[in-house]
């Protein structure tokens, strides 16, 4: 692999290395297209507003929102975002958000947990602006805040200009669970391209409990950095220009805390809030802009997870993964599901301050009267662990509804459902709900997994129970480290690892989708191989779990 390769620069490389996941660029480089695919332009027209960071005519990073009335976001064609609305008057970016600037954009619901990021240069801008796409990427929803959204009256209040933090602006720091980062790249070999092609700039979220953002005596702050999707934008970007944007936005307000500065990140705190930060950055602030009311938005949050659950059964499907079956705590019906969608979860976790958010896929049948969430035990995951050892029968757990894009497409194409570990989950239950509808149409599926070997294969005798209800599904099993005992034929059929070109080899066909789940790794190398063959990209849609090592 060469950095000519690669969509990523020299300075998020160097970030991969210092966190010890420096082989990501040669594979997860392909989640990063140059155009937004289908399900993100949907996403984006849909949005009430939208996170934009950009530097000002000094080059320092600023972070700002920008909202509108429905559908104020278009998207021409898939390298064209067209935004119709322009910034206020008091915003700092607002003298420099014009032809050829760069700029980095995030839409985010914050309701539903999704958020897609998009880089790119403005060309136009007479009604509006229009950004030429050159980065498009997905997020998974950890550490998203559900809120819901309304709009009141728009008011005019006078911004204040400052150099230091006062009292309630650290407060309302202190007191925030969510916040949004900006920061830039200069120049660079990695990127490719023409005019502009080797710099711009990055829009990210950073959520957690409230006071996850610490504010020291000094007013510098100090950011946790939790574990990821491993491509280090923020912190490959800091590395090259330590220069650095940050949002607070005031939820029930619609007041905006913009500030700029500069960081310093620390790769192992040793001292730290937070026992789940795997690096801490450090930002001293330069001039802050607080702007009260300079939104017409406003959002409510639901501080208690609707759903109350009852932990009635727990089952060890493998040697590292655990199904628990949920029930409402109450005896009422579950809020449905369509297969492929997750569970967010809170958690009390013992030593641990506020609440813990995980999402799961849930794994069983959408026609059940139960949830079933199947968790991976990670050695350094203190959800699964705490899961894994201290929830046991009988134990109640918080949710929110679930949620999620990931689903089974429409129609009755053929389907290729394609897994590596605990990636199975969200394929289990969509094989139950197309094994279900069998009687609508015999749907042609094939059942693709890979794990190690008969130790970690998880589910084996459901899966073999589903193919006994339907003369549609077939199995495809890969095992890359059988053991003596495993015998090949039934406990799998292929040892080694699955390639794209052993799944053309089944003969799906020109019209089949391809579902994806397991490590972004896997997913970047399995996606790019089956669009470099021939497939269509909007036929193969994929979900990650985990950091994308």
């Amino acid at each position: 692999m060469t950095l000519e390769t690669t969509p990523f620069h020299v300075g998020e490389i160097e970030a991969q290395r210092r966190a010890g996941v420096e082989g990501i660029a040669s594979s997860a480089g392909s989640f990063i297209r140059d155009y937004m695919p289908e399900q993100h332009r949907t996403f984006f027209a849909q949005l009430p507003f939208i996170v934009m960071a950009a530097g000002d005519a000094q080059g320092q990073p600023w972070v700002t929102l920008l909202e509108g009335e429905e559908g104020f976001i278009d998207t021409p064609d898939a390298r064209t975002l067209a935004v119709a609305v322009a910034l206020g008057s008091q915003d700092p970016l607002a003298s420099v958000i014009d032809v050829g600037a760069d700029v980095g954009l995030l839409g985010i619901e914050l309701a539903t947990r999704r958020r897609n990021r998009l880089n790119g240069m403005i060309r136009a801008s007479d009604d509006g602006l229009s950004i030429e796409v050159r980065q498009s990427f997905g997020n998974c929803p950890q550490y998203i805040r559900e809120r819901e959204w309304r709009r009141v009256e728009p008011s005019t209040l006078p911004a204040t200009v400052s150099d230091h933090l006062n009292a309630r602006q650290r407060a309302r720091i202190a007191a925030a669970d969510t916040f949004f980062i900006g920061s830039g790249f200069g120049v660079s070999a990695s990127r490719e391209g023409g005019e502009g092609s080797a710099r711009g700039y990055d829009a990210s979220h950073r959520g957690g409990e409230p006071g996850f953002v610490q504010v020291t005596g000094d007013g510098t702050l100090r950011i946790p950095d939790y574990a990821g999707n491993n491509f280090f934008n923020t912190l490959g970007n800091l590395i090259q220009d330590p220069r650095v944007g940050l949002l607070f936005v005031d939820f029930e307000t619609g007041g905006m805390l913009q500030i700029t500065g500069r960081a310093k990140i620390d790769w192992a705190p040793t001292k730290s809030h937070d026992p789940n930060a795997k690096r801490m950055i450090e930002v001293s602030v330069e001039q802050i802009v607080d702007r009260p009311a300079a939104l017409a938005l406003r959002w409510q949050r639901e501080d208690d997870a609707p759903l109350r659950l009852e932990v009635v059964d727990k089952v060890i499907e493998s040697k590292q993964i655990t199904s628990f079956y949920l029930a409402d705590s109450q005896g009422d019906a579950l809020p449905p599901f369509e297969a492929g969608q997750h569970l967010a979860i809170e958690l009390k976790v013992p030593q641990h301050p506020g609440r813990l958010g995980r999402s799961y896929s849930l794994s069983g049948s959408p026609f059940a009267e139960t949830y079933r969430i199947s968790v991976k035990r990670e050695e350094k995951g203190t959800a699964s662990r705490f899961l894994h050892d201290g929830i046991t029968i009988g134990d109640r757990i918080a949710a929110r509804p679930p949620s999620g894009e990931f689903v089974l497409p429409l129609g009755h194409g053929p389907l290729v459902l394609v897994s590596a570990g605990v990636g199975i989950t969200p394929m289990l239950a969509m094989l139950h709900a197309v094994v279900a509808e069998a009687e609508n149409g015999q749907r042609p599926v094939w059942f693709v997994h890979a794990t190690r070997n008969g130790a970690t294969h998880a589910f084996q005798a459901e899966v073999e129970a589903l193919m006994a209800q339907s003369d549609s599904v077939t199995r495809r099993v890969f095992y890359s480290a059988p053991r003596p005992s495993d015998t090949a034929g039934v406990d799998y059929d292929i040892e080694g690892r699955i390639t794209t070109d052993s799944l053309l080899e089944l003969g799906a066909g020109p019209e089949a989708s391809y579902l994806l789940c397991g490590p972004a790794r896997f997913l970047a190398e399995i996606s790019a191989g089956l669009e470099d063959l021939g497939v269509n990209p909007d036929r193969i849609d994929f979900e990650t779990f985990g950091p994308a090592g």
